[in-house]
């Protein structure tokens, strides 16, 4: 099974570009731009991530992000990710960032942008295709989020999606309503974190006040039997991350994940690594985790695989495409 999963062509849909930020890498970048870190070595950067909940995650996130400062700086972070994944056999990755992280300290919008396209341009050499989905900062007003659409503007070309992440708890879907109806007015798609600490109610809002195509995260609906029926019957997908979650104390355990049980009543389930340098664990780290913690058997990874592949913002060729090679793979036909 592991090498199954292992050579499983995959897409992956919750992946945030600066939480790809290796200990590595930010003390490189640090040193570069003449930046002192709070920290006196790697393993004293790792020791620092062991986090009792979002909060405390995000924390130490932020801290780490601001080492970024130039477009080279941006580049070599998507890089980095999307070469590891590619040799991961990652054929297609829906990646987020966040402006407002580093707009606020000064980072203008030209800088990201182009060193996110010279890392998607090289990498997509390596057959790895990415679609950027920009997020807006919860815990912020809503005035910020429509400032950042506005500085946004030059850029949508190369921006397939809106998003909502950052601090949940108190921070819900409905306040940024106009952002989303804006953002979706202009062209782009829309996801948003929902139900990863926040309660049930927090994805039905993502859904009928923002228009979310996809949940990240959703580990709350099973609460709710009737927003489950929902899920299954409008073909939402959640975009789930179980190391995320046991990092996080959502789940006390791998084992009493709801990953299969929703898998089981027919929810579009996908895995996820959400922020890889932080939770130990990149996308088939994930994928090899939850499946010896549910012994979910091959079906059921064929399955998450495929569901990531629909859920994906991709033309209905470029799915076709990725349905065709996992069909080949798997050995059986994927519809």
């Amino acid at each position: 099974m592991e090498e199954f999963i292992r050579g499983l062509p995959k897409v992956e849909l919750h992946l945030h570009v600066e939480g790809t930020l290796e200990p590595e890498m930010m003390f490189a970048i640090a040193a570069r731009n003449g930046l002192e870190l709070p920290f006196a070595s790697v393993d004293e950067v790792r020791a620092a991530y062991r986090f009792t909940d979002l909060q405390s995650f995000l924390d130490i996130y932020y801290q780490g992000a601001a080492v970024l400062r130039t477009e080279q700086d941006f580049a070599e972070l998507m890089l980095a990710y999307l070469r590891r994944v590619a040799g991961e056999n990652v054929r297609h990755a829906e990646i987020f960032f966040d402006p407002q992280t580093h707009t606020a300290r000064g980072v203008p919008f030209e800088v990201f942008m182009a060193g996110f396209e010279r890392a998607r341009a090289e990498a997509a050499t390596l057959g790895i295709s990415s679609l950027l989905i920009m997020c807006f900062l919860r815990h912020l007003p809503e005035d910020q989020a429509l400032e950042t659409l506005d500085e946004a503007e030059p850029f949508l070309d190369g921006i397939t999606a809106v998003g909502l992440d950052s601090s949940e708890l108190g921070n819900p879907p409905g306040r940024f309503e106009r952002v989303f109806a804006r953002a979706r007015a202009g062209g782009l798609r829309a996801v948003a974190h929902a139900g990863e600490e926040g309660p049930p109610s927090y994805i039905t809002g993502a859904l009928d006040l923002l228009g979310a195509e996809r949940i990240d995260h959703g580990v709350a609906a099973e609460q709710d039997d009737a927003l489950v029926e929902r899920l299954v019957r409008e073909k939402v997908p959640l975009t789930m991350c179980p190391l995320s979650n046991l990092a996080l104390r959502v789940v006390e355990d791998l084992r009493e994940h709801n990953l299969k049980r929703l898998l089981d009543r027919g929810v579009r389930v996908t895995v996820n690594s959400d922020d890889p340098a932080y939770f130990g664990g990149y996308v088939t780290d994930n994928y090899l985790a939850i499946q010896q913690a549910l012994d979910l058997d091959r079906a059921d990874v064929v399955t998450l695989a495929r569901n990531a592949i629909d859920a994906t913002f991709l033309t209905a060729d470029g799915k076709a495409r990725l349905r065709d090679e996992l069909a080949s793979y798997a050995g059986s036909a994927v519809e």
